[in-house]
């Protein structure tokens, strides 16, 4: 049997719709199939072997020593369906097939894997994670994400809508649920490149702050409010959010940020947020969140070591009870991760329209990586395996009044 065949069989049910490709010349799979998987260099038996699993198939594929051969999310929904079993006695004898003992000598990690140092969520390691994943380079965001420059869920009002209209959609979506009005004051922490800023300041006349650890993310904003000559009511600063002047604000809205902050920091991070409103001051809250509240926390997957090193995901029951024990009345809650599935998508297509470009901006490696994220977390979202969930809650006045609406007025 053939090291084709060999691999046919470790992957199982997909091996019957999967093309399959070696470095030797040998083949197996349908020959007319959909996809092929072309493994490039016997290094990639021993990136499998040595982190099994989503790990050592992402380094083989960003080290390029395993690639694909038509469309990278159809491939991976058919491994995401494979079964990948087989008693011990077979493994080994496949094992043995595809190299034997060779196999485990450790190749060279990627050098984007991503290992931080410092204390978890301490201020300098937080300043690390986020800079290796938002100052990647702002040219190559803008062919990413469009000209929004927007890097969260998207709200499509229609199956056919473009990005940047569900990306409009979006933010006024979360300046209804704040209920902005012409010169409230609003904190947007974690702002990114400054959508929401902009969006506040130029429809809702809003004063707003925006806060990010990201320098290059900052730098991009402070130009984008200033092209658009709002910054008599628009600013966007390099800080961290705990950093905070102790002033009031009307609303708050943190979409995108909860995932940095860390599982243990949840209930000051909302008492912070809390002591920033004045009465009847809304928080709109905005994150992926995991489908339950079961999961741990995986340190050592694909996305924690090249997407988003520290990042923390919980189940919204966690965080309604977080918001809640912490001081906020939660008013209002929507799970949003359909959208998220069909933002991705249109990411990935940005993506691969921008791609011999994106290649010599950030380097090939960079770019594979992000096309594998992309086309995964598509997938996760199609499949519920993640979510992403937008929780509303108000700081309530003495006495209880919330100056909240008898029904929702942002539904359309």
């Amino acid at each position: 049997m053939g090291r084709a065949e060999a691999l046919e069989r470790i992957i199982g049910s997909a091996g019957s719709q999967l093309g399959l490709r070696l470095f030797d010349g040998t083949r197996a799979g349908p020959d007319d199939a959909e996809v092929t998987i072309d493994v490039r260099s016997p290094r990639a038996f021993n990136y499998l072997a040595t982190a099994p699993g989503q790990l050592g198939l992402a380094r083989a594929y960003v080290m390029g020593d395993l690639d694909v051969e038509g469309d990278l999310y159809t491939a991976l929904g058919y491994l995401a369906d494979a079964d990948f079993q087989a008693p011990l006695s077979e493994k080994l004898r496949l094992m043995r097939e595809l190299g034997g003992l060779s196999l485990l000598r450790r190749p060279p990690r990627p050098p984007q894997e991503v290992r931080l140092r410092g204390r978890l969520h301490s201020r300098e390691r937080d300043q690390q994670a986020i800079s290796h994943h938002y100052d990647v380079s702002n040219l190559f965001y803008s062919w990413l994400l469009g000209p929004s420059m927007t890097y969260t869920c998207a709200v499509y009002p229609t199956a056919t809508a473009t990005l940047e209209e569900a990306q409009r959609t979006k933010y006024d979506l979360v300046a209804r649920k704040l209920d902005l009005q012409p010169g409230m004051r609003l904190l947007d922490v974690g702002c990114g490149w400054g959508g929401m800023v902009l969006h506040a300041a130029q429809h809702y006349g809003v004063r707003v702050l925006g806060v990010t650890l990201s320098r290059r993310q900052a730098e991009w904003g402070q130009k984008a409010i200033a092209d658009a000559g709002l910054t008599d009511i628009a600013e966007i600063r390099h800080l961290d959010y705990r950093d905070v002047a102790d002033e009031k604000y009307d609303a708050i809205s943190s979409i995108g940020l909860t995932e940095h902050i860390g599982l243990k920091q949840l209930p000051a991070y909302f008492q912070f947020l809390l002591r920033r409103l004045r009465p009847g001051g809304r928080l709109l809250n905005h994150c992926i969140t995991e489908p339950s509240n079961k999961q741990s926390v995986v340190r050592e997957g694909f996305i924690s070591r090249y997407i988003f090193p520290d990042g923390e995901l919980t189940g919204v029951g966690r965080l309604v009870s977080e918001m809640h024990d912490n001081g906020f009345e939660v008013r209002h809650e929507e799970n949003l991760r359909e959208h998220y599935a069909m933002t991705t998508a249109a990411w990935a297509t940005n993506l691969d329209r921008h791609w011999p470009e994106s290649v010599n901006e950030v380097g090939v490696a960079t770019a594979r990586i992000w096309r594998l994220y992309l086309a995964g977390v598509r997938m996760g979202f199609e499949r519920n395996d993640i979510q992403l969930h937008q929780v509303l809650g108000v700081k309530v006045h003495r006495g209880g009044r919330s100056d909240m609406p008898l029904r929702p007025t942002w539904a359309s």
